[in-house]
């Protein structure tokens, strides 16, 4: 079957995507909505990255559920439903930039101290008001900008999750969170044939690479890990500053 110009593109995306979501457990909403934006409308291009962020998660957590911290998704979730409105209410109002701004600068901050040898405080174990909060301030993001990543990867790295549970844990939480986010853009009616239509063309590479990111998730040790999580957060916060900066 020939491919058209498009569809290779958007093929691209996915490959990449796909590869450092399942390598990492995040950090794919930085490529796939942006960049498949730019190849199809954002109408399409938003439902196909939710359908694929549900099928990565969906088959990392029947690879490794018993990796998965339950109790600490449970209250990640619980919190980020209640966060979730008060993103929409600032998305709605005027002052988004701000919100992005200022996320921006604690993300970078945050990371880039960690990447100078310095070490985050540690949790030796699962603290309520550190799960409500980043849970909170993960549907906050999510509400306001699609982006609920940052506060989770933030209280692994101070849970000192190793790479697999890490990754392992972030697709527990990002299943039922991408279900609720697809279901939204279906009763919106944004989810149309040309959503599947891509999306099913895509299979056929999204599967195999969420086993080349296990693969590569799995020779990943503590330290250096932690190295890719803070480097992989001052691009998220770049990219975040740069938007805010660029936008009207």
């Amino acid at each position: 079957m020939t491919l058209n110009p498009t569809t290779s593109l958007v093929l691209v995306v996915v490959f990449v995507a796909t590869l450092i979501r399942s390598t990492f457990g995040f950090g794919e909403a930085l490529i796939a909505v942006p960049l498949l934006a730019l190849i199809l409308p954002v109408g399409i291009a938003a439902p196909l990255a939710v359908l694929l962020s549900i099928t990565v998660a969906g088959v990392v957590v029947v690879q490794d559920w018993r990796r998965i911290h339950v109790r600490s998704v449970g209250w990640l979730l619980a919190s980020t439903y209640a966060g979730i409105p008060l993103g929409v209410v600032l998305l709605a109002s005027s002052h988004h930039r701000l919100v992005k701004v200022v996320l921006a600068m604690v993300i970078v901050g945050f990371a880039g101290y960690f990447l100078m040898g310095k070490k985050p405080p540690e949790l030796k174990s699962d603290s309520g008001s550190w799960l409500v909060g980043c849970g909170f301030l993960a549907g906050v993001l999510g509400g306001a900008l699609g982006m609920n990543g940052p506060p989770l990867v933030m209280y692994g790295a101070m849970r000192r999750w190793s790479p697999q549970h890490f990754r392992a844990t972030l697709q527990g939480y990002f299943l039922p969170a991408s279900v609720v986010a697809m279901a939204g853009y279906w009763l919106a009616g944004l989810w149309v044939p040309a959503v599947t239509h891509y999306y099913l063309l895509s299979l056929p590479v999204v599967v195999p690479t969420i086993f080349l990111g296990r693969a590569a998730n799995h020779r990943l040790r503590g330290d250096a890990f932690l190295k890719y999580v803070y480097a992989g957060l001052v691009c998220v916060g770049a990219v975040l500053l740069i938007q805010a900066m660029s936008s009207r």
